[in-house]
């Protein structure tokens, strides 16, 4: 019996479509259905890995889209770890710095207190001292005559054109006076020569001011600056030598011995930039001197030459003076405003 089956199926004819394939309706719907589950299945970047086996609780699935390559893990890793590094360097930094300004301002602070009632000792240069309290008065009466020389100028100024507008008056009322028309015109031409001749002096005033301004502000100025810096590093100096002769009195233990040696580092850091500070301020002096010297020659002949030819009348000799001086008047007609204007 189950031998004529078998040579029954052995012999069954298999059906072939058109196309020569031996599929059946069946199998293309199977087909159809797998191709609509391609389709509309889920993303591969949305599926999940099941670990709990087939048909396992909801809590053992691991969405893949979570698991992220080991390298850019160890990289992100290792960027946060030099960034912190680069903060915790910087932090570190900055509070030692504060650290040392605190002890630096304490010592000096102490130092400036231990002088001003008695119970210190400063370094003393009495040759430069005594130079640098002559330079402070030669720049508080140079700054006096900065300031008489402004006044001056502005009342100067005003003056000039007082007698530009009247010299105008009298030209408009010498061509409507016919009766004086004569005495109207000698004195519009006096005050015109007279306004001239004034914004000439003005210049050389100008100049004067200009010069002694620089001076003063500049120069002068500048070396001040160097010697504030100058006896600031003299305070530090006294404070650590201070410092260090304290130390240098006490026990003579391991501890203190190592105290001793920094604090020795630290006076000779200090001395070392006195030192340089007060050869900077003796060379500094010496160059002002001499340039206050070379100014003031040339300024001051400047000014007395002017005012004199200016009040005696001597137009040639004021013109003169100007040019010998290389001082340089606006051009009329110029569209500029005039320093005359500015002030």
């Amino acid at each position: 019996m189950a031998d004529s089956i078998m040579s029954k199926a052995a012999t069954m004819e298999i059906p072939i479509n058109s196309n020569g394939d031996s599929r059946t309706a069946e199998d293309d719907s199977l087909e159809q259905d797998l191709q609509q589950v391609m389709v509309s299945g889920p993303n591969l970047n949305e599926t999940s890995i099941v670990s709990g086996g087939y048909g396992g609780a909801a809590e053992g699935i691991i969405p893949t889209s979570s698991i992220k390559a080991p390298s850019m893990h160890h990289s992100n890793s290792l960027s946060a770890m030099m960034s912190e590094e680069a903060t915790r360097g910087i932090a570190v930094e900055k509070f030692d710095s504060v650290k040392k300004w605190s002890i630096n301002t304490y010592k000096c602070t102490k130092q400036m207190f231990s002088e001003r009632f008695g119970r210190g000792t400063r370094t003393v240069d009495l040759e430069l001292e005594a130079q640098i309290d002559v330079l402070r008065e030669t720049k508080l009466k140079y700054e006096h005559i900065l300031r008489l020389a402004q006044s001056l100028t502005a009342n100067f100024y005003n003056m000039v054109q007082t007698q530009q507008a009247l010299g105008d008056t009298f030209a408009d009322l010498s061509q409507k006076s016919p009766e004086l028309q004569d005495e109207f015109g000698y004195n519009a031409e006096t005050q015109r020569l007279l306004c001239k001749n004034g914004e000439t002096l003005l210049g050389a005033i100008n100049f004067f001011v200009s010069s002694i301004n620089t001076l003063v502000n500049k120069t002068m100025e500048d070396t001040l600056m160097t010697i504030k810096l100058y006896e600031n590093a003299r305070l530090e100096f006294d404070a650590y030598r201070t410092d260090l002769e304290e130390l240098s009195t006490g026990p003579r233990d391991a501890a203190t011995m190592m105290r001793i040696e920094i604090a020795q580092q630290e006076y000779q850091i200090h001395k070392d930039k006195y030192e340089r500070l007060r050869s900077d301020v003796t060379i500094k002096l010496k160059f002002l001197e001499e340039n206050k010297v070379k100014v003031m020659h040339k300024q001051l002949l400047l000014f007395h030459n002017a005012i004199s030819a200016y009040f005696a009348g001597n137009q040639q000799q004021l013109e003169q003076t100007l040019r010998q001086f290389s001082v340089k008047l606006k051009p009329p007609g110029s569209d500029k405003p005039s320093w005359l204007e500015e002030q």
